[in-house]
């Protein structure tokens, strides 16, 4: 094996050697990029709002970096904490009162805080589980997003046919934000034991990235074990 080692050509230990090292680093510059990337762009639309005196930027000769994220972090906070209570909630209700009476600002204003109350609520089951669908066509499988079940018209108009259907959404690779959402028999959906986040990892890398599947870790442990145990008898 050593020997093997010495004979190897330079230029295929050094493209060996660059491999590995763009293995480790590219992914960390990547992550170090779109997170500076999303501090930047937070303190961009913050900054500008906070009063010099609280500004450490008035003080110092260079700019500090995550301010405005962690300024907003403490707003939202606070809002929150504000809006806990009888009179925050009557603020915000006499505020979405207001926006009630404006015609287009107030459709945007209702279907966002629609989804975020969806999306961010504790009680909420949303995106929990990943499945299997047969789609687009028989034979053909595709990683799903499992939401909820069927609500409003919908659920009731497909009660009524004898279905009992789910909300799934089907992402797209390799940006699984974007997709569709499809309403299908809670039977032609088949639940996967990996969580949301391996679902998305296996979608965004096309496939190349799967997570462990421990009951077939298992079985081949205990294959291997049976083996030594024979070789021994």
């Amino acid at each position: 094996m050593a020997e093997k080692k010495l004979r190897m050509p330079l230029t295929l230990r050094l493209r060996n050697y660059f491999l590995t090292g763009l293995i480790i680093c590219a992914p960390l510059a990547i992550t170090i990029y779109l997170t500076w990337s999303f501090i930047m762009w937070v303190d961009g639309w913050v900054k500008p709002y906070v009063p010099r005196i609280y500004n450490p930027d008035s003080y110092l000769p260079f700019s500090v970096p995550g301010f405005g994220l962690l300024t907003a972090l403490v707003f939202i906070t606070v809002v929150g904490f504000l809006t806990a209570n009888l009179i925050g909630r009557t603020l915000v209700g006499y505020g979405e009162s207001i926006l009630d009476r404006m015609p287009i600002v107030r459709s945007i204003y209702k279907v966002l805080k629609q989804i975020f109350e969806t999306v961010l609520a504790e009680q909420s089951n949303s995106f929990k589980q990943a499945g299997l669908i047969e789609y687009p066509r028989l034979g053909v499988w595709s990683i799903v997003f499992i939401a909820t079940e069927s609500k409003g018209e919908v659920g009731y108009k497909l009660e009524e046919r004898g279905q009992e259907t789910v909300a799934v959404f089907v992402p797209t690779t390799p940006n699984p934000t974007s997709g569709y959402l499809l309403f299908v028999d809670r039977r032609d959906v088949v639940p996967l034991d990996m969580s949301v986040e391996d679902a998305a990892k296996m979608i965004i890398s096309a496939g190349l990235i799967a997570p462990d599947y421990q009951p077939k870790l298992a079985s081949l442990a205990e294959a291997s074990q049976a083996r030594e145990t024979t070789g021994k008898a």
